[in-house]
């Protein structure tokens, strides 16, 4: 049985849909209470910040409160004392570092050109704060020497006001500013420059060599005042000779001092490219041509209100209901807009390419993440964003010199993770019916599918073992367990985007070998586990470690043989009767959620937020609680779900249980608490858990909505009893993309006991193309 869906949807008006599909005083003023709290995230390990940006947009402004250490991998951590300034990009919810470019310091008495330490910040320019306040769109912090910092933005100018007390002060642009990793070597930062012109404006460009190896970024800023002088430093702190007008070299700032600053605020405009000065000078011009603080800011929280308001909630609990509103938020972060004004972009051949005026180009895919629900849910509530991600990816496989991306970051594929997941959210969309030149990124699909000359990164290593063996032997290649389980995902996708070519041979051929995830299965032991050269297995197993040399080498990626046994996403049916049918799957996902909670010491900080060895805190085992729904026993899942639900996530700075990474593990909470999730995405099946809020209404795009309501809802009544769609019983425990896209109304009726809704074969959710039996 193939699953398909038979049409693409385009966005419509959401508030006007909403008006037209449910009068707004039908909704209790529970939901007017939702709103996001942005600081969800940012303590812990969910690496997520606070300032404003725009959904999806380029210039993404806010604090930096460290930039050395993991848990400041965005920039900002809450458990900081210290602001050191305010750069104009930041990565939300990564596990690792980039970006925090042209920081700009505000600050009284004398001047300070290194930020100090945390422990010691009055060696530097950095400040303790108070009164910190951030909503979407806008951010706003008293710093220690008295200056009110405030931040908004369009899609590519930051734009800053600061509000000094009476007397003299100073603005400090730090160009050196960047995250510090103790894996870099060599330069950090090279081919800097800084030029101050007559009329005030600043420029600059940097090539920076932190995560994404090479990336180039330049300014344009200007001041809304004058300043009484200015002051360039070049590398080493050098000051420029008086009356200097500019520096080049590697690390370089700039001081604007005001003998006056507190005689009214002094406002910054900033607008970026990673193309040119040009560029940036576009955005500047374009998007902020005066000085309009208040209006950009209102402007911002109407782009926000626009996009928070696709997914309206009622019932749950007030902290519910404010985390699904910071999840949703957080998963309209990322992409980010990649294109400037005139549609230019830097590709991932490092060459500058024009993007049609309906199709720009977009960074920052977390794609080892965000294919198994962040790209999900975009197709159904953002359609039209689906559509651009789905082109961009198209034209980022066609321009990479290695085909389909894993991890794309300003033009620079950074080889992050395993496998090469743009495949996923291509044939998801294809599978969906969104329209894309699918043809197009077959040539380089194809070549990474097949051919052994086609170069390697890091993320694709040991395909040719793989072609030979059936797996990527532990003996060879580092993460070998889980590279044969994500390639042979990979090769499930690239199957069907060889049918969108016409390759139909190629297609089957791909079919066969996406079950070469059977290959790293022992069923001599129930567990997924390495495998050497000579087909031998590691024979002193033990499912808690990361491998059979973990010292020098994982097995496993970010997991352990627990975790891993079950990472299956695409052929559920055939991994249930590896593990000799449905009872036996039954008890093996019982025993994951009920083992010993322990990790050895060597585990990754990624591998978090456990129940039993079940690991919520990172992507391998997120779909892991719906595979009960495919072994007859849905009501498992069903209180699974609203256990993760209520357990995972919370209101606070730590309420994110491990990395946001770029929307993932937020667009996880939202699906889920919908009552449905996309276990294997390129299907086009949701597979049915356990509603978390009374009533959910979503706008699809195009004048449709889809109403959900849980009768009998209740913090004690998590289990399913029966489903209705459009009115009309429905015995499946799964739903299509097909259905929901269409709009309309899906109703649960919950029960404080587990019923036998959805247990029958029949009624189980497809998989790899079959149903169950």
């Amino acid at each position: 049985m193939t699953i398909a869906t038979r049409r693409q949807l385009l966005l419509g008006s959401g508030t006007a849909a909403i008006a037209a599909a449910l009068p707004r005083t039908a909704w209790s003023a529970a939901y007017q209470a939702a709103r996001p709290d942005l600081f969800i995230g940012t303590g812990g390990h969910g690496h997520t910040f606070p300032g404003p940006a725009l959904p999806f947009g380029m210039v993404q402004l806010g604090p930096d409160t460290d930039n050395s250490r993991w848990d400041s991998c965005s920039g900002y951590h809450k458990g900081d004392a210290t602001i050191m300034g305010f750069s104009h990009t930041h990565l939300s919810g990564t596990g690792i570092g980039d970006m925090l470019d042209v920081l700009v310091v505000p600050r009284r008495g004398p001047l300070k050109l290194t930020p100090g330490t945390l422990d010691k910040p009055e060696g530097g320019y950095r400040q303790h704060y108070s009164d910190e306040h951030a909503e979407p769109g806008y951010y706003r912090v008293r710093l220690e020497s008295g200056v009110l910092a405030e931040l908004t933005v369009t899609e590519r100018t930051g734009q800053h006001r600061y509000t000094f007390p009476a007397g003299e002060g100073y603005l400090l642009i730090d160009f050196a500013h960047a995250i510090i990793d103790s894996w870099d070597k060599g330069t950090l930062v090279e081919d800097a420059s800084l030029a101050l012109s007559p009329d005030g404006l600043l420029t600059g460009s940097r090539k920076v060599n932190r995560w994404a190896k090479g990336r180039h970024i330049h300014f344009a800023m200007q001041l809304s005042r004058k300043p009484s002088r200015v002051q360039f430093f070049g590398d080493d702190d050098a000051p420029a000779p008086a009356g200097a007008t500019g520096v080049t070299g590697k690390r370089l700032k700039v001081a604007f001092f005001f003998d006056d600053a507190g005689s009214a605020p002094i406002e910054i405009k900033t607008g970026i490219s990673a193309v040119d000065v040009a560029g940036a000078k576009a955005a500047l011009a374009a998007e902020a041509p005066g000085w309009a603080f208040d209006a950009t800011r209102a402007a911002a929280a109407r782009s926000w209100t626009r996009e928070l308001d696709s997914i309206r909630v009622e019932g749950g609990s007030p902290a519910h209901r404010t985390i699904m509103a910071s999840a949703l938020y957080h998963a309209s972060l990322s992409p980010t807009l990649f294109t400037d004004r005139d549609g230019r972009y830097v590709g991932l051949d490092r060459q500058v390419h024009q993007a049609p005026s309906d199709a720009p180009a977009y960074s920052t895919y977390s794609l080892w993440d965000t294919y198994r629900a962040l790209h999900p849910l975009l197709t159904l509530i953002r359609p039209d964003m689906a559509a651009r991600f789905t082109q961009d990816l198209v034209r980022q496989t066609q321009q990479s010199p290695y085909g389909p991306p894993v991890w794309p970051l300003q033009g620079v594929e950074t080889a992050c993770m395993i496998g090469w997941h743009a495949v996923s959210v291509l044939a998801e969309a294809r599978n969906k019916c969104i329209q894309a030149d699918y043809a197009a990124a077959w040539p380089k699909i194809r070549a990474r599918a097949f051919d052994r000359t086609f170069p390697d990164i890091d993320s694709t290593l040991g395909r040719g073992f793989y072609y030979d063996l059936g797996y990527v032997p532990a003996d060879e290649i580092w993460e070998s367990v889980s590279r044969t389980q994500e390639y042979a995902y990979d090769d499930w996708a690239m199957a069907v985007l060889a049918d969108a070519a016409g390759a139909h041979d190629d297609a089957a051929a791909l079919r066969k070998r996406a079950q070469n995830y059977r290959n790293v299965i022992s069923t001599e032991i129930g567990f997924a586990r390495p495998r050497f050269t000579d087909g031998s297995w590691w024979k002193d197993y033990d499912p808690i470690q990361l491998g059979h040399n973990p010292d020098k080498q994982r097995d496993y990626t970010e997991a352990n043989g627990w975790q891993a046994t079950f990472l299956n996403q695409h052929d559920v049916y055939g991994l249930i009767d590896l593990f000799g049918g449905d009872a036996r799957f039954e008890a093996k996902l019982d025993a994951l959620f009920t083992a010993p909670s322990t990790l050895p010491k060597n585990a990754p900080p990624d591998i978090s937020g456990l129940v039993g060895q079940y690991a919520h805190g990172n992507e391998p085992n997120q779909h892991v609680a719906y595979l009960y729904a495919y072994a007859g026993a849905p009501w498992k899942t069903q209180a699974m779900v609203r256990r993760l639900c209520n357990e995972m996530y919370k209101a606070d700075p730590d309420g994110v249980i491990g990395n946001d990474d770029c929307g993932q593990t937020s667009a996880w909470f939202i699906l889920s608490a919908l009552g449905f999730y996309p276990v294997d995405p390129v299907s086009g099946v949701y597979v049915f858990g356990s509603p978390l809020f009374d009533r959910a209404e979503l706008q699809l795009g195009g004048g449709r909505s889809l109403r959900i309501r849980a009768v009998g809802n209740a913090a004690d009544r998590p289990y399913v009893q029966s489903v209705t769609w459009n009115g009309k019983p429905w015995t499946r425990n799964w739903i299509g993309h097909a259905d929901l896209a269409r709009g309309g109304e899906l109703v649960f009726t919950m029960g404080a006991r587990p019923s036998r809704f959805g247990a029958e074969k029949a009624d189980r959710p497809p998989s790899f193309g079959r149903l169950s039996g």
